[in-house]
């Protein structure tokens, strides 16, 4: 991937750190759109000064369109879109407030598609790219409690592939993987550690996706790849 221009949302956070690191190995210069910096700070713990160097970062809102097209715009290129950003919540659906399924709703799904569209727009433009996005093991197979999760990331499984539909013919492909549990701190913290050996690590779903982000994968299009670890 080396000269090409990646744009990552959620690159800063728990999964984020892990596939920054895969896209940054491969040689690709990375866009992370962040909102707070002590996310930036985070993540240049956890890399070389010369791999933080390669990586440009901008203040912004996922949920605010018409920054995201200045965004896309002021790139210049995007040769791949990956898009993490994403959040896990559970409720009985009886007692789950709408409010919070809103909520749910534009952190998975809406932020997806508004990413989605303007740097599809760029792609179209130049006639090629990859967009690599993250659904969930509960898109295909839901659980009780999680129905807003699991809705908003089947919303998300569904967008994907429709792009990808809309794409055929082209040099762009979209496509989505849907891991399981994945070992981040924030999962760690919230259910324990016991089971972590056999959740799924940042690095080896970030090897997943630098295959589906890269010129390897011009013949993948609309896959929903699982990626379930060992659970």
């Amino acid at each position: 991937m080396k000269g090409q221009n990646v744009l990552i949302t959620g690159g800063t956070g728990g999964l984020g750190m892990g596939v920054t690191q895969v896209i940054l190995d491969r040689g690709a210069d990375v866009t992370i759109p962040y909102i707070n910096d002590r996310e930036v700070d985070r993540l240049n713990n956890t890399l070389s000064a010369a791999d933080f160097e390669r990586i440009r970062f901008i203040s912004l809102n996922l949920l605010d369109e018409s920054a995201i097209a200045r965004l896309v715009d002021d790139m210049g290129k995007i040769d791949a879109l990956i898009h993490l950003v994403g959040g896990f919540s559970m409720g009985k659906t009886h007692e789950y407030r709408f409010e919070d399924w809103q909520k749910d709703f534009d952190l998975n799904l809406n932020t997806t598609f508004l990413v989605c569209k303007h740097s599809l727009r760029k792609m179209l433009d130049r006639g090629y790219g990859r967009i690599v996005t993250v659904g969930s093991r509960g898109a295909v197979e839901p659980a009780a409690n999680l129905a807003a999760y699991c809705a908003s990331k089947a919303g998300v499984v569904a967008l994907t592939q429709a792009i990808a539909a809309e794409t055929k013919g082209t040099n762009i492909t979209a496509n989505v993987v849907l891991p399981s549990v994945i070992d981040t701190p924030t999962n760690r913290e919230s259910m324990g550690s016991e089971n972590a050996e056999s959740w799924v690590k940042p690095q080896s779903l970030g090897e997943v996706i630098a295959f589906l982000a890269s010129e390897a994968a011009r013949d993948v299009r609309g896959a929903a790849i699982p990626v379930y670890g060992s659970i």
